[in-house]
């Protein structure tokens, strides 16, 4: 006799969410219990303050997802990018996860207008800009 393994992807979905909301408050904590000179000196290792650090990890591993999007939108190679100006993309990621207008820019990526409004509220739209001029040149 078989028995035939059933699967249950909303069950599955939100196991996978509960998992890394937990993973999640588990960071948040380990964050909130380094003393003063560890949290100064990984703020220091990965040059960002020590209020930008709290923030970046209170944002989550995904806080920066539409990135690539955009950049893939623009005619950007991210991969290239990371090669070539690795410090300007990684600025680029925490700038992204700080912003304040996600729905937006994922309103925007969703119906493929991100290339004529992402200036309207990308923080980003600067450094985008003089990429594109860089490899215009």
């Amino acid at each position: 006799m078989t028995t035939e393994a059933r699967t249950y992807p909303a069950v599955e979905y939100l196991i996978d969410v509960f998992g890394n909301w937990l993973k999640h408050r588990r960071e948040l904590r380990e964050l909130r219990e380094l003393d003063d000179a560890s949290l100064n000196q990984i703020a220091g290792d990965l040059r960002v303050s020590r209020d930008d650090l709290a923030a970046l990890v209170r944002q989550g591993p995904h806080s920066a997802d539409e990135l690539p999007k955009l950049l893939e939108a623009l005619g950007i190679d991210e991969e290239k990018l990371a090669r070539t100006e690795p410090l300007v993309l990684r600025d680029m990621e925490r700038v992204c996860s700080l912003c304040g207008h996600k729905r937006q820019c994922e309103h925007d990526l969703a119906t493929g207008t991100s290339s004529t409004r992402y200036h309207q509220y990308c923080l980003n739209a600067a450094t985008i800009d003089a990429l594109g001029e860089a490899g215009r040149r």
